[in-house]
């Protein structure tokens, strides 16, 4: 794929985000997966570390070197004609710059970027250690000529016991994330809860990420409560699973 191509389709994916509210991204982790989602009508995508790393017989969690990651998505990015987003898990242990690079070699329009650390045991950045991170990533952006579009994550409500009772600590670290230049913000673990998805949404001026299961979600919730974007992390993987065994279930012996 062109530079000219990848740029283009980080434009589009920018556009996308203003244009639908909220953008659905479905996670997919292979070509078939991926061109089955454009063909039911998706202008845009993401890849998911999970359902990428299952459908290669790894382990999530940073399982995968960023080279094979790298070597793995591409061929996904080129078999469709839609901006597709990669998850990056937090980084691989690489150098922000060179995550660029990796991604755009890709062909990649975006990516999404965590708190949990698992190349260094798992432990979670400081909401300015990550909010650096993400400003050096779009630095590198900038510098490379790509606007990628920067997913910003943070994993502090699904490591909470009580999700409630880091609620402030998340709105600032994603207030951080927004001022450090991620053009949205993805805090993990609330879908189900109303009352933290508005408050969150509320909080910020960049679209809000929010993880959602394909059959027991529903779209026009999740507008109601402000979310800007949604994407399935490894809930459509698991779904489809669900629905195999159930198709597979009359054939076995």
């Amino acid at each position: 794929m062109t530079l000219h191509t990848t740029i283009e389709r980080a434009q589009r994916l920018k556009q996308l985000h203003a244009q639908y509210q909220p953008l659905v991204l479905p996670t997919v982790w292979d070509v078939w997966s991926a061109r089955t989602a454009v063909a039911a009508g998706f202008p845009a995508l993401t890849i998911g570390s999970h359902p990428l790393a299952d459908s290669r017989g790894a382990d999530d969690h940073e399982g995968q070197t960023f080279e094979e990651v790298v070597a793995a998505v591409a061929p996904i990015i080129a078999a469709v004609d839609v901006p597709v987003s990669v998850d990056l898990e937090a980084g691989y242990g690489q150098k922000p710059a060179d995550l660029v690079a990796g991604l755009v070699e890709a062909g990649g329009a975006g990516l999404n970027i965590e708190d949990t650390v698992h190349s260094d045991g798992g432990r979670v950045r400081s909401t300015q250690e990550h909010a650096a991170f993400v400003a050096s990533l779009r630095a590198a952006a900038d510098d490379a000529g790509v606007p990628l579009w920067v997913n910003g994550r943070t994993d502090l409500f699904l490591h909470a016991q009580d999700a409630s009772a880091v609620l402030d600590e998340a709105i600032e670290r994603l207030r951080a994330l927004e001022q450090a230049g991620a053009d949205s913000v993805y805090p993990v673990g609330i879908q189900d809860d109303d009352a933290l998805l508005s408050a969150v949404t509320g909080a910020v001026g960049v679209p809000v990420n929010s993880t959602a299961h394909p059959v027991k979600h529903d779209l026009e919730r999740f507008r109601r409560l402000g979310v800007g974007r949604v994407t399935y992390g490894p809930l459509l993987q698991f779904a489809l699973t669900d629905s195999m065994t159930d198709m597979l279930k009359a054939w076995t012996p």
